[in-house]
């Protein structure tokens, strides 16, 4: 579900949970656990990265709907929890895309450092709406802080995904390359970023970081989401995608 790899100081943390890299309770404590371990053995930088063609779906829809309210609730925290880890990051991560990246896909994205991805037929963004969930506010924030507010607002109040060149253009990803090329150029940002004089970069990125990591912290996302999960809007809506997944 979760391969460690070891690029000398630098960890790759490879989601392979096959088909789509769905996110359920286990992945997101296994990416949770890995990033803390990574930093308790001295890394000094991690890659996030996925299956060719796939970095996640999103959530596990099919199985995060057969949980009760507690279960979900549960999820949410994890899952929110796993954002505020790559925001608050003690050291630089990269987000490697190597393909889809819709929903929390994105979202994982956008609490990294930095996004590279590959070039081709691949989209990102948040579609939550169009699978009836509100966007939580801190993910609407930190969608924001990359895109502006305009951009955000139109596109997450649509649930719109877009390519990735589209992304690029927009500042939602921060280059792109060829899937051959996908770990030796997170590698190299990783080995750039951590070239730099240590204390300087730390602090500055820690400043730059502060105000995703205050909403993150402020927001009672958790809470909100849960309520909503179980909407009979959105429990419709969750039911008519799993249908269409298994057509």
């Amino acid at each position: 579900m979760l391969k460690v790899i070891e690029h000398g100081e630098i960890v790759e943390l490879k989601m392979d949970r096959p088909p789509a890299n769905a996110l359920n309770v286990e992945l997101v404590e296994k990416i949770t656990n890995a990033h803390a371990e990574a930093c308790r053995q001295g890394a000094r930088a991690i890659i996030l990265s996925g299956r060719e063609g796939m970095f996640s779906a999103g959530l596990d829809v099919p199985e995060l709907i057969k949980l009760d309210r507690a279960g979900m609730h549960q999820f949410w925290c994890g899952f929110l929890g796993l954002t505020r880890v790559l925001a608050a990051s003690p050291i630089p991560v990269v987000a490697a895309l190597s393909g889809h990246s819709p929903a929390g896909g994105t979202v994982l994205a956008i609490h990294c450092d930095y996004r590279i991805a590959v070039a081709g037929k691949f989209k990102m963004g948040l579609n939550e709406v169009q699978v009836g969930l509100p966007v939580p506010s801190a993910i609407l924030f930190a969608y924001s802080r990359l895109i502006g507010n305009r951009l955000a607002q139109q596109y997450a109040v649509a649930g719109q995904l877009i390519p990735v060149d589209q992304a690029l253009a927009v500042g939602l990803v921060d280059e792109l390359c060829e899937m051959d090329e996908l770990t030796e150029r997170a590698v190299a940002w990783c080995q750039s970023i951590i070239a730099l004089p240590s204390v300087a970069m730390m602090q500055t990125r820690k400043l730059c970081k502060a105000p995703l990591v205050d909403a993150l912290d402020s927001a009672a996302d958790a809470d909100v989401v849960t309520d909503y999960w179980f909407s009979e809007e959105t429990q419709a809506a969750m039911r008519a995608l799993i249908e269409a997944l298994k057509k």
